[in-house]
């Protein structure tokens, strides 16, 4: 039989259509089938019957998982130990800082009875001997001296330490406010200087090498 054009275009469209619904009707059971039994399966598997988890501290959402299996603890994340990056250890800035405040203490401390000698000798083991020398020559000088005995000034020192100005491999330089309550035959006055005090060493073992105002800068 001979087909026009149109005719064969029109059978080839219902072939087509009737293919189309023969796959449609050969398939549609097997998904409602194979849909029924993932139901039944989730409605009987222990995921589906244990009760939701739900969260707490430590946990994300309802999966129970601890926080910190998904994110860093703030001590694996913040617990950097910056003392590795300088030339001395936390007990070894402790030490120089409190070598730097007994010094400054007793550098404001004097009585106008006390020899230059006994003066430099309470800081001991505290200053190098270069600068035991120069305590000695500032305390004697004859102006100065001469006005301490005869007001008869009695001086008692304080100090804190108000940072760290310069450091390196064997020296440490304190920016140290010290206080003087300075009490002789005119009255009593209180006053406060800044210093800038350098002590050298390492370690455990430091000693003041050099005390400066602060302003002139000292390291």
């Amino acid at each position: 039989m001979d087909l026009s054009p149109a005719q064969q275009k029109a059978v080839f469209v219902l072939v087509v259509v009737v293919l189309a619904a023969l796959g449609y009707w050969l398939i549609l059971p097997k998904l409602s089938h194979s849909g029924g039994q993932s139901a039944a399966a989730a409605s009987t598997s222990p995921a589906a019957s244990a009760p939701a988890s739900t969260s707490a501290p430590g946990t994300t959402g309802t999966t129970g998982t601890p926080a910190s299996a998904v994110t860093a603890s703030p001590a694996a994340a913040g617990n950097v130990n910056i003392y590795s990056w300088l030339p001395f250890t936390q007990q070894g800035l402790a030490d120089a800082a409190s070598v730097t405040m007994k010094f400054a203490v007793d550098y404001n401390t004097f009585t106008y009875t006390e020899s230059p000698a006994a003066y430099v000798a309470k800081m001991g083991e505290l200053i190098t001997g270069s600068l035991a020398t120069t305590l000695r020559a500032s305390y004697s000088t004859p102006g100065v001296a001469t006005l301490r005995s005869n007001q008869k000034q009695v001086s008692t020192g304080t100090a804190v330490i108000n940072s760290l100005r310069a450091f390196g491999p064997s020296s440490l330089t304190f920016i140290v406010t010290t206080g003087q309550r300075l009490v002789s035959s005119r009255g009593t006055t209180n006053g406060s200087t800044q210093y800038a005090v350098t002590v050298t060493g390492s370690g455990m073992s430091w000693q003041v090498d050099d005390i400066e105002l602060a302003s002139a800068g000292n390291s």
